[in-house]
């Protein structure tokens, strides 16, 4: 049984930092590939930032590619998303997506989530 906990989100000012954080646990000894998504009001998700275990590059949407930058302690099975100059169009419900593979998680296809921390920016 794979479980994935957010923790990190609040309200904060336009321009302010705040870094999530993101523990996987269960289901396996292996390490997991690991990413974030978003889902602003009335909008699709969105993806973030996603990161493997081997040391490969992560990758990153476009649209926070600039402010966001994500990072991962391979020994806890966790992954950080430190995000920079926050906007009120940040405003949204971010989500943890882990799995085995990379692409999964890249793609927003794996199984397993966690249940969202909320992030609210105020203009």
């Amino acid at each position: 049984q794979v479980q994935v906990e957010e923790s990190g989100g609040g309200l904060v000012p336009a321009g302010a930092s705040l870094r999530l954080s993101c523990t996987a646990s269960g289901g396996t000894v292996r390490p997991y590939s690991m990413g974030w998504f978003r889902r602003a009001p009335g909008k699709e998700r969105e993806f973030l930032a996603a990161i493997g275990w081997s040391g490969d590059p992560p990758y990153y949407g476009e649209s926070v590619r600039d402010r966001f930058t994500i990072a991962r302690d391979n020994g806890k099975n966790t992954v950080f998303l430190q995000m920079n100059s926050l906007k009120p169009e940040d405003t949204a419900i971010y989500y943890c997506a882990v799995d085995f593979q990379t692409r999964t998680v890249v793609a927003g296809t794996t199984p397993f989530w966690g249940q969202g921390t909320q992030v609210t920016v105020s203009s």
